[in-house]
């Protein structure tokens, strides 16, 4: 599966896409002229994928030119040229530089890329805890994207949800991550991805934060679209962290029988109010345990097996898929 849609929403404002430039200087005037509220969307600042005819920092000065900057609340930054061999450290930077002006950001998600314009596990991308060294009031930050990513242990105080979509996460910024304190952190989103694309950590390296020690708000968990969700599955199944959890989403990823009977063995989980399990390799058996298990406490279950899929070799071995690779 690849990303085929923009995202249409971010920090709780529907997106909104800047307008390109105009040639007719009347049409301009009327794009502008029916802009919406600086603060009532997120706007989403983008520039052509190829041989774009201005630059995204360009094009971002003409947004802080045309808006109410002071008003806004939550930007989306869209593709970059060249995004697949081109770090985002120029519109990192723009927005950093911007930071008198942008008073009321509250939400940042740094590369907003559609297959078309570049497949997710070819995004390069860029040091991104500098937005938050930036806006120590910033709720919320996404990224998509992992070659490159750069992801260093930092604290801070406001920081309410944190996603990191990738079709391989590195080590480095999954550490990163966990060896991060975020005392405000309520929702937590990370794409684990596969060693093909570069998602080079392992379950120990989740230890921090399925202990939870510093996490004290966190609320919802997402460990999605890993090829070792049952190794996963097993670690969560007596992690600290699960007892505060209202969302547990351990989808989109490599999960078997041997991962949903670990959850069936471990720590209940009929405190929660979601577990979201989409597209996996469950049989109807344990499928039915599980759903037997949580529905009767009132827990909302997702065992949709989606689009996943699998390949047999000649020699009889099985290969299963993650939801987004490529």
């Amino acid at each position: 599966m690849t990303i085929g849609d923009h995202l249409r929403e971010w920090g709780g404002l529907p997106a909104y896409t800047f307008p390109d430039p105009e040639k007719d200087a009347e049409n301009q005037a009327a794009a502008v002229r029916s802009l919406p509220a600086a603060d009532s969307v997120a706007w989403r600042i983008a520039v052509d994928s190829y041989e774009a005819p201005e630059s995204w920092e360009d094009a971002f000065a003409r947004f802080l030119d045309t808006v109410d900057p002071g008003a806004v609340r939550a930007i989306i930054v869209g593709s970059w040229t060249d995004a697949y061999e081109n770090r985002p450290d120029g519109a990192i930077e723009a927005i950093v530089a911007a930071r008198e002006q942008l008073p009321a950001l509250r939400a940042v998600f740094v590369g907003d890329i559609i297959g078309e314009e570049c497949e997710i596990s070819w995004i390069n991308q860029g040091e991104v805890t500098r937005l938050l060294e930036a806006f120590p009031a910033l709720e919320e930050l996404g990224v998509r994207g992992g070659e490159r990513l750069e992801f260093t242990t930092v604290r801070h105080e406001s920081l309410r949800k944190l996603t990191v979509e990738a079709g391989g996460l590195p080590v480095t910024v999954v550490r990163g991550v966990a060896a991060s304190e975020l005392p405000a952190l309520v929702d937590l989103e990370l794409w684990l991805g596969t060693s093909e694309y570069g998602g080079d950590s392992d379950v120990d390296d989740l230890a921090p934060i399925l202990s939870g020690d510093r996490l004290p708000s966190l609320k919802r968990l997402a460990l999605r679209n890993s090829e070792i969700q049952d190794v996963i599955c097993a670690a969560v199944a007596s992690a600290p962290v699960v007892a505060r959890l209202d969302e547990l989403d351990l989808s989109m990823g490599v999960l078997t029988d041997d991962g949903v009977a670990a959850l069936l063995g471990g720590q209940p989980l009929t405190h929660l109010t979601s577990l979201d399990l989409h597209h996996n390799y469950v049989s109807s058996e344990l499928g039915a345990r599980l759903t037997d298990t949580l529905t009767a406490a009132g827990v909302e279950l997702n065992l949709a097996v989606d689009d996943a899929d699998e390949d047999e070799d000649d020699d009889g071995s099985v290969w299963r898929f993650v939801a987004v690779g490529e």
